[in-house]
C-alpha cells in the first residue's frame, strides 16, 4: 500500500497539497470493498417506466452527490472529537454466537445497504463468534487492536457496529480504534433524517433522534464545568457565584427535553386533520387497504403500478418515508384507498416506532393489508417475521392480509417452490413488469368488506346523487328504472341507508 504520511520534520520538503490529495486517492484504490449489499438490487435489475410517474423527487435527491476521494482531511488527527462528522470510507463490525454466522452475515449485508444509502463507502466487513458482547468494548479488548490495524490499513474513518452500543461501549471503542464510532440505529436515524420530506415526518425523526441522543450526551474539556457556585465560586469567581451551579451538559439535557416536549406537542397537534381524513372515510365507508411491508420490498412501486400514483422510487433503504394515500375503484365501481407506510427492517429502533405510531395507525386502521416482500431477497422468512411482529405492535394481527412476494421477474422456479412453503396462499408479482397485478387487484377487491345494511328502495330521479353514490361505496344487487324513479337493491353504508330510509320500499 502507498505510504501517504505527511512529512513533519523541518528538514523534509512540504508535500504538494495535489500530490497528497492523489497518493490518498490512489491508496484507497487498492482497497477490497464490502460484498454486494444484498437488501439493494443489482442496477442492471432497477428499472422506472411509465407506472412510476415523472419521479421528480428522485431527481432531487440525486441532484448533490459527494466526490469521493477529494477530501483533504489530515490523517493524523487522533481525537475523535475533533473528527468531521460525516459518513464516508467505512469498516462493519459484528458480533454472533455458535451456529448463527449465516444469519450474522446477511444482517451485516444489510447494514451495508444501510451505509450505502446513507452516503457512505463501505470497505470491508468483521464478525467475531463470541457467545455475548463484550461490556467494556463490545468485541474485547484484543480484536479491538486487530480491528484498529484494519481500519488503518484499509483508510477508513468511521466504524459501524451491527447493533446498538451503550455509550460506554462506544467510548472504550473510539478510545483504542482512534475513529469515530456509530452503531446500527445512528444509520437508520440518519437514513430518516434525509429523507424526511413532510413537517410531521421531520417533527418524528427529530424526536427519534433527541431521544436516542439524550443518554449519550458527552461532555469535554471546559463543557463539563459549572455555570457558576461550588468550587468555581470559591476560586475566585467573587460574591454571589457560590451554590451549586450546573454544568453545561446538565443545562444540553434539560434543553433537549423541552425539545422534545415540543416536538410531542406539534405531533399530536397533527393528529387531528389525520383523524378528520379517516373519519371521513369511514362515514362515506370507504375501505382502506394499506400496503406494508420490509423496506425496499417494492412498496411504492407496486402503488404506482396500481394506481399510477407516481410516488417516489428509489433503489435505496427508506426511500420513501411519508404515507401516501391514493384512491382506486374495482371492477363494478366500489371507491378504495390504497396507503403506502413506512417500510420496516430488523432491529428497528424502538425510538422510530414510538415516534412514527401515528404513521403506523394506519396499518391498525385497515380493512385489508398487502404485506410486500421481496421474493428475491436472501431470508424472506426474516422479513415475513420482522413486519408481523410490527403489525402486532400496532394491533393489525387480525386484520386480513394477503401476502405479496415482489420482483418476481427476479426469482426462479426452485425458488418459487420454496416461498410457496413459506406462506401457501401468496400471489407472485412483479411491479417491473405486471406480472401478477390483475389477480392482485381481483384478491384485494374480494377481500374487501362487505357494506352492512342491504336496501331496496325506490329513489326519485331528482336525486340521482343518491343511486350515484350507492355504485361509488356500495354494492348493486339489481337496479330497475321504473315510473316513480330508479328501483334499487343493494347493500351500503350505514350512512347512505339512513340517507336512502324516506324512499325505502
Amino acid at each position: 500500500m502507498t505510504d501517504t504520511t505527511i512529512p513533519q520534520s523541518a528538514d523534509e520538503m512540504p508535500v504538494d497539497p495535489v500530490d497528497r490529495v492523489l497518493a490518498r486517492a490512489e491508496a484507497h484504490s487498492g482497497v477490497r470493498v464490502f460484498g454486494a449489499a444484498q437488501a439493494l438490487q443489482d442496477d442492471r435489475t432497477v428499472s422506472y417506466g411509465d407506472t412510476d410517474g415523472d419521479q421528480w423527487d428522485r431527481e432531487d435527491r440525486a441532484a448533490l452527490r459527494r466526490v469521493v476521494g477529494l477530501s483533504t482531511e489530515l490523517e493524523d488527527v487522533t481525537e475523535v472529537e475533533y473528527r468531521q462528522l460525516r459518513l464516508e470510507n467505512v469498516v462493519l463490525v459484528g458480533v454472533h454466537p455458535q451456529g448463527q454466522q449465516e444469519e450474522a452475515e446477511n444482517s451485516l449485508r444489510e447494514l451495508s445497504a444501510l451505509a450505502e444509502t446513507a452516503g457512505a463507502v463501505v470497505l470491508d466487513g468483521v464478525l467475531q463468534r463470541r457467545p455475548n458482547p463484550d461490556p467494556a468494548t463490545y468485541i474485547g479488548s484484543g480484536k479491538a487492536q486487530e480491528l484498529r490495524d484494519i481500519v488503518a490499513s484499509v483508510g477508513a474513518d468511521t466504524v459501524i457496529v451491527d447493533t446498538e452500543l451503550a455509550p460506554s461501549q462506544r467510548r472504550a471503542l473510539e478510545d483504542v480504534i482512534k475513529v469515530k464510532v456509530i452503531d446500527r440505529t445512528t444509520v437508520i436515524l440518519d437514513i430518516f433524517s434525509q429523507h424526511a420530506k413532510s413537517r410531521e415526518g421531520k417533527a418524528q425523526v427529530e424526536l427519534a433522534q433527541l431521544e436516542y441522543l439524550l443518554p449519550r450526551l458527552r461532555g469535554w474539556g471546559d463543557s463539563m464545568s459549572r455555570q457558576a457556585g461550588g468550587q468555581v465560586g470559591a476560586g475566585g469567581a467573587g460574591m454571589g457565584s457560590r451554590g451549586p451551579g450546573e454544568t453545561k451538559i446538565e443545562l444540553d439535557r434539560r434543553r433537549i427535553r423541552t425539545k422534545m416536549a415540543v416536538l410531542r406537542r406539534q405531533i399530536r397537534d397533527f393528529a387531528p386533520a389525520r383523524e378528520a381524513k379517516r373519519a371521513e372515510r369511514k362515514r362515506n365507508t370507504i375501505p382502506a387497504v394499506a400496503i406494508t411491508g420490509y423496506t425496499n420490498a417494492g412498496k411504492s412501486s407496486l402503488l404506482n403500478r396500481l394506481t399510477r400514483a407516481g410516488v417516489l422510487v428509489e433503489n435505496a433503504l427508506f426511500a420513501t418515508l411519508d404515507t401516501s394515500v391514493r384512491r382506486s375503484e374495482t371492477a363494478d365501481g366500489r371507491v378504495y384507498t390504497l396507503t403506502d407506510t413506512v417500510g420496516f427492517v430488523r432491529n428497528l429502533p424502538h425510538q422510530l416506532v414510538e415516534a412514527f405510531r401515528s404513521t403506523l395507525e394506519e396499518v391498525g386502521d385497515a380493512d385489508v393489508i398487502v404485506h410486500v416482500v421481496d421474493g428475491s431477497h436472501p431470508d424472506p422468512a426474516a422479513q415475513l417475521a420482522t413486519v408481523r411482529d410490527v403489525m402486532g405492535d400496532v394491533g393489525a394481527r387480525s386484520t386480513r392480509e394477503i401476502v405479496v412476494f415482489n420482483k418476481a421477474d427476479l426469482i426462479d422456479a426452485d425458488s418459487r417452490l420454496v416461498l410457496r412453503g413459506l406462506e401457501s396462499s401468496a400471489l407472485f408479482v412483479s411491479s417491473r413488469t405486471g406480472e401478477g397485478i390483475d389477480e392482485l387487484r381481483a384478491v384485494i377487491e374480494e377481500a374487501l368488506p362487505l357494506p352492512a345494511v342491504e336496501v331496496r328502495a325506490v329513489v326519485p330521479y331528482d336525486r340521482g346523487d343518491l343511486v350515484s353514490a350507492a355504485h361509488e361505496s356500495g354494492i348493486i344487487v339489481s337496479q330497475e328504472h321504473q315510473a316513480e324513479g330508479t328501483f334499487l337493491h343493494a347493500h351500503v353504508g350505514a350512512k347512505l341507508a339512513s340517507d336512502l330510509q324516506p324512499f325505502l320500499a
